[in-house]
């Protein structure tokens, strides 16, 4: 059996995350019993999730064990089986971690999945046809709920859910804006993937700035809005929202680091009758294979073609990781171990 190297949390941050709070190391690979499976994972996914779940506090999900695995979604490849579903040379989608192998009881609920390359590539698994996009797909749909002609608005804009979230929104007929950091990104957010506009955050630095901005990109007002970051461009967002907007709130990214985010005029969600919403993708299963379904229907027609940043090699992770906080990646941010 191979010598597996895995990327463990050492320790908690204290404030911002820094690479002293990873460690590699190396560690046999187990035999196999019955019905398990050893996957060779070729990419690893990192995801702005994973910073809350490197603190011991209060959330939707338990806090990464210190001392283990860092925990995290994984494509890859069967290299050998004792279990009759699954053959060497499927490729797979599971939850594997920071690691090169892992050994997988395939036949628990959820624990694996054999995925189809030939019009979707291996890594969009981890992206536009994977946890991102039905998380965009969710959040769009079941919350944001648009009909035609809407003006809807995400931050987060270029990531690997913002970029699944154009596509989708396009498709219902909405105006679409999105909100990112740099004049790069921007441009790509709409030559590339489809926004009608695109904010620069990073030239409108407070609530008067970017509140000013929202209203010459959505002259209409806000119908509903993806929130991806928080913090002042929530407060200015707020700010635009017609009556009976809708509110996805899917991450705060701007508090990761444990500073709270006050909301600087809370009396505008009822001025407006605002629904404001949270979720968690990973409760709402029942809804994955219809997302799934179109999401890989956009990508095969064209429609969805997403960037990907890659990291090389399991070393990388940490630093792929803390520069994705920082919003240095392009897209989907990947790790590729082959």
């Amino acid at each position: 059996m191979p010598t597996n190297r895995q990327i463990i949390l050492d320790n908690r941050p204290q404030g911002a995350a820094t690479l002293d709070n990873f460690k590699l190391v190396s560690a046999p690979t187990p035999a196999l019993a019955d019905g398990e499976v050893l996957v060779r994972h070729h990419y690893l996914s990192l995801d702005p999730y994973m910073r809350g779940r490197m603190n011991d506090s209060k959330s939707y999900a338990a806090a990464q064990p210190v001392g283990q695995v860092f925990q995290g979604g994984t494509v890859g490849e069967v290299v050998e089986s004792h279990n009759a579903k699954y053959a060497v040379g499927d490729k797979v989608v599971g939850y594997g971690g920071w690691q090169e192998y892992s050994v997988v009881k395939a036949d628990q609920p959820g624990a694996l999945k054999k995925v189809d390359t030939t019009h979707v590539p291996l890594s969009y698994y981890l992206g536009a046809v994977g946890m991102p996009g039905v998380t965009a797909w969710y959040g769009l749909v079941q919350i944001m709920a648009p009909k035609a002609g809407d003006t809807v608005t995400i931050t987060a804009a270029t990531g690997a859910v913002g970029s699944a979230f154009v596509a989708l929104a396009k498709a219902r007929g909405c105006r679409v804006v999105g909100i990112a950091g740099g004049p790069e990104k921007c441009k790509y957010a709409v030559d590339e993937l489809g926004y009608d506009e695109c904010i620069d955050y990073r030239q409108h630095t407070d609530v008067k700035g970017m509140s000013q901005a929202l209203k010459a990109a959505c002259p209409k007002g806000i119908d509903a809005h993806y929130e991806n970051v928080g913090g002042y461009i929530l407060d200015a967002v707020l700010l635009r929202l017609n009556a009976f907007a809708r509110i996805a709130l899917c991450g705060m990214i701007a508090g990761y680091d444990g500073q709270p985010l006050p909301m600087a005029n809370p009396a505008l969600l009822l001025v407006n009758r605002v629904k404001l919403q949270g979720f968690i993708v990973s409760e709402h299963m029942e809804f994955w294979p219809q997302a799934l379904a179109e999401l890989g229907g956009l990508v095969a027609s064209g429609k969805l073609h997403p960037r990907e940043t890659i990291a090389q090699g399991i070393e990388a992770a940490p630093a792929a990781f803390l520069g994705l906080l920082k919003g240095k990646n392009f897209g989907k941010q990947l790790v590729k171990l082959i």
